[in-house]
């Protein structure tokens, strides 16, 4: 793993999980252009990192994550011609993709303001456990620019449904914590200063579970959102199969048998 600048990285190798703390607490954490170019290369190398089995990331202070940086990065955009804005937005775009392709799971633990970038790279976590001050929103048609950035109009109709999607994305409001649990967008509310506690231990849990079910899990996740029923169900039939000449099939047995908690791969 590489040493990041623009955020806090700990894997703890005794339990499998691998913390990313955004850490510019005294600007919410806003997100840099180095920021997320290290998030996304960062995602990439969990991907392969034997080491670490589930991912969790969080924001440092009162916020998860408020955005891009008024300053550093939205005022230096008025600069570039539109091939520069346009490297600038794949580059956003290329950090949901690699959350999304990191055969780990990832785990939002969110806190305090969760807007603009930070909203989408909230919902492009597979879970998402939030604090009750965790207001999200996703601010960009406020400024002028269109809700459906980073892929927040791939992801937030499967989330939440098309109608909520579409206000969300429209008026660019905040939504609270525990409308945004009702809504299905986090998956659980604790306490404020509890959420990364919570996340961890959910992170923990899974890390002990199968990786392998779970990679392909998350992977069915993503592709047959794009298949029909009949692709999906074959598709799900052949991979099953296969996972039942995996080792950790028959460790669950053999545990089962055996009265044990199984050891998986």
């Amino acid at each position: 793993m590489f040493e990041p600048k623009s955020f806090e990285y700990v894997l703890d190798v005794a339990t499998g999980v691998a913390t990313i703390t955004l850490n510019r607490p005294e600007r919410l954490n806003a997100l840099t252009f180095e920021a997320y170019d290290e998030l996304r290369r960062a995602f990439r190398v969990l991907s392969d990192e034997e080491d670490a089995r589930v991912v969790v990331i969080t924001g440092a202070g009162r916020g998860f994550c408020s955005g891009g940086d008024v300053e550093d990065i939205i005022g230096r955009l008025f600069e570039r011609d539109m091939r520069g804005l346009l490297e600038f937005t794949r580059m956003t775009c290329d950090l949901i993709l690699a959350m999304r392709r990191c055969r780990k799971p990832v785990i939002g633990a969110l806190n305090g303001t969760v807007a603009g970038a930070g909203a989408v790279i909230a919902t492009a976590c597979d879970i998402r456990i939030g604090a009750e001050s965790a207001k999200i929103a996703y601010l960009f048609t406020r400024v002028g620019l269109s809700g459906a950035d980073m892929g927040a109009a791939w992801m937030l109709p499967r989330i939440v449904g098309s109608g909520k999607a579409s206000e969300l994305l429209m008026t660019g409001d905040f939504m609270s914590a525990a409308e945004a649990h009702r809504a299905g967008l986090y998956n659980r509310v604790v306490p404020d200063g509890e959420a990364l506690q919570a996340a961890t231990e959910l992170a923990e849990k899974l890390a002990r579970g199968p990786a392998f079910a779970l990679e392909i899990t998350k992977d069915a996740l993503n592709r047959e959102a794009s298949m029909d029923l009949a692709s999906a169900l074959e598709a799900e039939a052949q991979i099953q199969a296969a996972l039942m000449l995996h080792p950790d099939f028959r460790e669950s047995y053999d545990a089962f048998v055996e009265k044990r908690d199984p050891h998986f791969l």
